[in-house]
């Protein structure tokens, strides 16, 4: 049984490939102007990790899921980004309970019930304070290299600087002017994690954080923001390998589903 789930998102597509419920294969790309290119060629890379010489249109099944699913001309079905990421957490983590994931331009907070179904959930999608977008730009604002680099030097801090702006562009000056009175550069990462950390807990403050409680998707490499994260929510946070990939992961496990009905 061969199937595949891929996640269109709005900085990162990627696609996992199932073999009889086992992941042999997966690829990442950023989005670029070109969706329909990049998730052709990242499902080839994937299907050349996985050790198949066949086409996309040659698997059992394809689900495609996140923002630009219904350009995914070959998929078999969409499903929400919101489905496939609980189903894909509780694959890594079976013990999952509640869900974080952080993307480029959105967060989610999930509440999933002992058989991995959605209980409740809540989604920032309007406003980039509180993605990695958000930290993109700070990261440029700062001049940080590289995004991997964002976490380490902000636990670093022994003073992190408040950040009161619930607004990016406010956000952006108002480190601005931080920066020019002196504070220093890992007192104003650790800021603006302690921020992002923040507008999440505040986003998710009327549903139930329960263990196991887990974070996925691209900014949950972010050893900052998960330190701040766990600081707001007063529990641990369990990050699941790969954890970008999760909603792929998801979209592929409910691929192998449909063809088990």
């Amino acid at each position: 049984m061969l199937v595949a789930g891929i996640d269109v998102g709005a900085a990162t597509a990627k696609t996992v490939i199932l073999e009889d419920g086992k992941i042999t294969g997966c690829a990442i790309k950023p989005v670029g102007h070109d969706i329909k290119l990049v998730t052709k060629e990242i499902s080839k890379e994937a299907l050349y990790r996985a050790g198949l010489s066949i086409s996309m249109e040659s698997l059992d099944y394809i689900v495609s899921t996140g923002y630009a699913r219904e350009s995914i001309e070959f998929a078999d079905k969409t499903v929400s980004e919101i489905i496939c990421h609980a189903k894909g957490a509780c694959f890594m983590i079976p013990s999952t309970r509640f869900l974080i994931d952080m993307g480029g331009q959105d967060s989610k907070a999930i509440e999933i019930d002992q058989e991995g179904n959605i209980i409740n959930f809540i989604m920032n999608d309007k406003c980039a304070a509180g993605t990695g977008r958000f930290l993109e730009v700070m990261a440029h604002i700062l001049q940080v290299e590289s995004m991997d680099d964002m976490g380490p030097l902000a636990l670093q801090s022994k003073e992190p600087c408040p950040i009161s702006s619930t607004c990016t562009i406010f956000a952006e000056t108002e480190v601005v002017v931080l920066r020019a009175g002196g504070k220093g550069r890992n007192d104003l990462l650790a800021g603006v994690h302690k921020s992002v950390a923040s507008r999440v807990a505040a986003m998710a403050k009327n549903l139930t954080c329960k263990p196991d409680t887990v974070f996925t998707g691209g900014v949950a490499r972010n050893t900052g923001v998960k330190k701040y994260l766990e600081e707001e929510f007063e529990r641990e946070f369990l990050v699941p390998e790969e954890p970008q990939m999760i909603g792929a992961l998801g979209a592929a496990l409910i691929a192998q589903a449909q063809l088990l009905k």
